[in-house]
């Protein structure tokens, strides 16, 4: 005769092997979905650069640009949120890939489809695009939408804009 402990764990333990079971499934039926269902990026480019000083020993140029994105193939049922976010890539001697966060968002995957499309003119970037040294000036710079997706259950990965469909633009060779 079994106690009643001996049932109870018996129901917990195979109530916690269900929850693994579904969990790995959920992840599963992701695979492949990133490939698949690319966000689509119709553009994303320099509006104006509205400065490029020394900033404390440092090169700081202030930007905005523009952004129109349909997010929206990038969820499926398992998307809890995307992070969303502009990158600025540039090469200097010191440092061969140097790459800053420009502007993020969060897309969560309860908003209204109209949030999760993206038309942003003239945005402000939220952080400067700042050197570790005075080596900026004169660069090409490239900016690129990436995203993280961020499942209800299952592993955190990463998507980008598609390569060679970022933007570029080169910073003046003096300070202004």
């Amino acid at each position: 005769m079994h106690t009643i402990w001996v049932r109870l764990n018996a129901v917990v333990f195979f109530g916690l092997t269900v929850l693994l079971c579904l969990s790995i499934l959920a992840a599963l039926s992701k695979i492949g979905h990133t490939r698949r269902h690319q966000p689509i990026v119709t553009k994303l480019e320099l509006n104006k650069l509205k400065s490029l000083k020394s900033h404390g020993g440092v090169d700081r140029a202030l930007l905005s640009f523009d952004l129109h994105a349909d997010m929206t193939p990038a969820f499926h049922w398992n998307i809890k949120q995307l992070f969303v976010y502009v990158v600025a890539t540039y090469k200097t001697p010191t440092n061969p890939k140097n790459q800053i966060v420009l502007w993020d968002r969060i897309i969560e995957a309860t908003d209204p489809p109209s949030a999760k499309i993206l038309k942003e003119d003239n945005v402000f970037v939220k952080y400067a695009l700042v050197d570790q040294g005075a080596d900026m000036r004169g660069k090409d710079v490239e900016l690129s939408l990436m995203w993280d997706h961020m499942p209800l259950t299952g592993t955190l990965y990463m998507g980008e804009q598609a390569e060679g469909t970022a933007s570029k633009f080169t910073l003046p060779e003096d300070y202004f």
